[in-house]
């Protein structure tokens, strides 16, 4: 049977040019090379080099031979360097999940590009989930973590939650909206208002904090008859169907129709974290160690 070694060797031969120059390479005694090429020929039954005292050439089948046994040779060499870094946390595919509240801005974006610089081995697949539902989907392996709003309502054992972020929240308004001029507005003032996004009091994330707030104040948002998930909810916003309370980066996104009026700092505050298995992947945790330490806020872990 036909070895590595085998193919080590006789890729070896032909590179160094001779059996010699060859030997010395391979720190082996030039007798155990010439053994060896001898055992391949016979096992493949095929000539492959025509040797004289001076040099060696490669036969038709040699040449052949020779091209794909460095391809193999190469590719072994890469797949070992490849599972040398997925053991390290080096390389492989990461899933991450963020909420419709959680947007990519240019900030973010920033984050995730010096990452993907210090982790090139690493890619990214990014889709959308809720806050609430990300925890049982990285639990369940669908996915490998997440960044969400917070609170988050459902505790699973398994599950680490690091909070790396906070920001304000505002109001998004159509500019066709009555308060469209102001520049600042109270929470109590929206008691009339219909709001495109529904919140919950019983689902976290962003639902959960807007239905807390409102409740702080002494109402529950009025539910607009159009509503919306967070990125689409800002055409509805625009088309002045109803308003919403929103992340402060969402202006990034925003049509050119909508307004955003600041809120009490007490009514302001919202957290972002990121969501991942206490027993994550190697590289899973390296990459996410890494995002952290970016992070100048964040919880380390």
């Amino acid at each position: 049977m036909i070895s590595l070694r085998q193919l080590k060797y006789f890729v070896e031969i032909v590179d160094a040019g001779s059996y010699t120059r060859a030997a010395e390479h391979l720190f082996i005694a030039q007798s155990a090379l010439s053994r060896q090429m001898k055992e391949l020929e016979t096992d493949m039954q095929v000539s492959l080099l025509q040797r004289d005292s001076r040099h060696i050439e490669l036969t038709e089948a040699g040449q052949l031979f020779y091209e794909r046994s460095k391809r193999i040779l190469e590719d072994i060499e890469d797949a070992i360097v490849q599972a040398h870094q997925v053991g390290k946390g080096e390389q492989g595919r990461i899933r991450v999940l963020h909420s419709s509240s959680v947007t990519l801005s240019a900030a973010m974006g920033d984050i995730f590009s010096r990452l993907l610089t210090q982790f090139p081995g690493v890619s990214l697949d990014f889709s959308r989930a809720p806050s609430e539902h990300q925890a049982l989907d990285i639990d369940e392996g669908r996915a490998d973590f997440g960044m969400v709003r917070l609170p988050i309502l459902r505790q699973l054992p398994n599950i680490q939650v690091k909070k790396v972020f906070s920001e304000k929240l505002v109001v998004a308004l159509s500019k066709d909206h009555r308060f469209a001029d102001r520049g600042a507005i109270g929470i109590a003032e929206l008691r009339d208002e219909l709001f495109v996004s529904v919140p919950h009091k019983d689902r976290g994330g962003l639902s959960y904090l807007v239905a807390a707030l409102c409740m702080r104040h002494d109402f529950f948002p009025k539910a607009s008859r159009a509503t919306s998930r967070k990125a689409s909810l800002l055409n509805l916003i625009e088309a002045n169907l109803g308003i919403a309370i929103v992340p402060e980066s969402m202006q990034e996104i925003a049509p050119a129709g909508i307004r955003f009026l600041q809120l009490p700092a007490q009514d302001a505050q919202s957290d972002v974290a990121v969501i991942y298995r206490r027993d994550a992947a190697p590289m899973v945790a390296a990459f996410i160690s890494a995002f952290l330490r970016l992070m100048p806020h964040a919880e380390q872990a």
